[in-house]
């Protein structure tokens, strides 16, 4: 999987898991499954979900050493 390289401030407030990729710079949906279940908010509104940009930093925050 090829995922292009964008900078943090490029996304949006409101991202997909696509883009939620990008902000913690991985490329394995597995590992984005597992910030979820490690506490990383979702919103659904139907069948869309996303994730807060300012709630992906946060929790980038608290478990980073």
């Amino acid at each position: 999987m090829t995922i292009k390289t964008v900078s943090r401030e490029e996304l949006p407030e409101s991202m997909n898991y696509k883009q939620a990729l990008q902000f913690f710079n991985v490329v394995s949906y597995n590992t984005l499954y597992k910030f979820i279940a490690q506490g990383l908010p979702v919103t659904q509104m139907g069948n869309v979900k996303r994730i807060s940009k300012t709630n992906a930093q946060k929790f980038f925050d608290e478990h980073t050493n």
